[in-house]
């Protein structure tokens, strides 16, 4: 028995010496170190650990206090804001803005205006139609009440490759799908407002029958479908309504009941909404997209113009300012750094896009704004540092299926960003788990409750989240937590499982 011992020494010798490396090693799919409570609720859904990525570390060192698949590409989801985030606020910085203005190449004859106007965008994401009634009320404030010529709309400020709003999810009439513009118009969404019709009055003979002490005949209130409202007001746009009065309570997500389709008459393009309602829902609101930025923006422009009481001699169309134009009134936008507090709190895949856009104007060289954007992006974070094993943008808003970043890479960042002249608008511009945006709903009775800092992101079989988490001893910490899984979509508690773990600085 001790020949054999001695004979095996140096293969003894060798698997210390491996086990001891392991021990030093960076945490894997089983390693010892990976929190139980995390790998419980993990277990519980199903979702193996070789499905997720994981980088936590303090800001201050930024050496990983925990580090699981750092190096494995995942889709990110939404999370690929906050790299859109990095980037535009690196290279444009804080205070950037956007311009959109109003020119003519005529001029002022009394109440008529003799010539084109032209509305000339800069690729403003957040561009609404309340402010283009502004810059329009302040033409009427000139006493123009007559164009006699076209209104112009030029939006060659992006210059942008053909978007399908079909291609992600085959749901082109929502928001989310819509693509960028150089003249965006309120996100290119259509709010429709449910308003429910009061129950009518009841049958004269009814009436008599309650004067004199009599209850009227037993039956069911007959019950009026909404009117639907739209706003902004749309030229040539014709809204059609098959909806049917139901009673019940409200369901959480009673838009899912609905049904909307585009329709074509000769009169113009237009909607057909159909599906049950009911009124126990109150008012509501509800946003689809469905014409092309450049039709809507045509419809709204139209619309308003003749809401304003303003008349035009030619159409609304596009085209481009060219020769000389005298710049009537300017909008100016609000900063960037307010720019992505909207995009990243709520989500917002538009302004994504249009930022990713922005970011590319300066690339002459690539085929399109967009995928110099991508490049921009990328020469961006390989000059900060950050792991690019795998990387993909894409389009900048996280909706997609090819987009993909490491965890570790994701990190990085993060550690970058904190460093950053910007980083408190940076950090500002995520939601607050339990308190407001994407994450209002997060760790709503848990002592973690406001102090992390976070981008959430959802897609069919992934779920992930990136931001900073303040722990108990007053120590900031960057965490990214990214699952890619059939199961993802129920991983939101295992998520919140390891920012509680960061929290409680275990």
């Amino acid at each position: 028995m001790f020949h054999v011992f001695r004979a095996h020494r140096p293969l003894i010798r060798r698997i210390a010496l491996v086990a001891a490396l392991l021990a030093l090693a960076p945490l894997g799919a089983h390693a010892a170190g990976f929190p139980q409570d995390l790998r419980k609720a993990l277990q519980a859904i199903d979702v193996p650990l070789d499905a997720v990525g994981i980088w936590v570390a303090p800001v201050d060192t930024g050496k990983p206090s925990l580090s699981h698949n750092p190096d494995v590409p995942m889709n990110p989801a939404s999370v690929m804001k906050l790299v859109t985030t990095f980037a535009t606020l690196d290279r444009l910085g804080p205070a950037y803005f956007w311009t959109t203005r109003l020119a003519t190449d005529g001029a002022a004859h009394g109440k008529t205006l003799d010539g084109n106007l032209y509305l000339v965008g800069g690729g403003d994401p957040v561009f609404t139609h309340a402010d283009l009634w502004k810059l329009l009320r302040q033409l009427r404030t000139l006493g123009i009440e007559r164009i006699n010529g076209d209104i112009v709309l030029d939006d060659t400020a992006l210059r942008l490759p053909p978007h399908d709003p079909e291609r992600f999810d085959g749901q082109p009439l929502r928001p989310y799908n819509a693509g960028p513009s150089g003249l965006m118009i309120s996100f290119n969404a259509l709010r429709l407002t449910f308003v429910p019709e009061p129950e009518p009055d009841p049958p004269e003979a009814a009436t008599q029958l309650a004067s004199l002490g009599n209850p009227p005949p037993a039956a069911g209130p007959e019950r009026r479908p909404p009117r639907v409202l739209l706003d902004p007001p749309v030229a040539g746009f014709t809204l059609e309504t098959a909806l049917s009065a139901e009673p019940g309570r409200c369901a959480a997500r009673w838009y899912k009941a609905l049904d909307a389709q585009p329709t074509r008459t000769p009169r113009g393009e237009g909607l057909n909404v159909s599906g049950p309602w009911r009124d126990d829902c109150g008012i509501k609101d509800w946003f689809v997209s469905p014409l092309s930025p450049e039709r809507f923006a045509e419809a709204v422009v139209g619309g308003l113009w003749h809401e304003m009481g303003g008349r035009l001699r030619g159409r609304v169309l596009h085209g481009q300012l060219r020769g000389r134009a005298d710049t009537l009134f300017v909008h100016t936008s609000r900063p960037l750094a307010d720019v992505v507090r909207d995009m990243n709190k709520w989500s917002n895949n538009v302004i994504a896009r249009q930022l990713l856009a922005t970011l590319g104007a300066s690339d002459r060289d690539a085929p399109d704004m967009v995928q110099g954007g991508a490049r921009l992006a990328r020469l961006q974070l390989a000059a900060a540092g950050v792991d690019l094993t795998g990387f993909e943008i894409e389009n900048g808003s996280g909706l997609s299926r090819t987009a993909r970043i490491t965890a570790k890479g994701l990190g990085q960042m993060l550690q970058q960003a904190w460093e950053r002249p910007f980083m408190p608008e940076f950090m500002s511009s995520m939601a607050v788990a339990g308190i407001d945006g994407t994450a209002r709903k997060r760790l709503r009775n848990s002592g973690a409750r406001g102090t992390a800092h976070i981008k959430t992101g959802t897609l069919n079989e992934v779920r992930a989240m990136a931001g900073y988490v303040v722990d108990q001893h007053g120590r900031r910490h960057a965490v990214v937590m990214m699952v890619n899984h059939p199961n993802a979509g129920a991983s939101h508690a295992a998520q919140d499982v390891l920012l509680e773990w960061v929290w409680e600085g275990r």
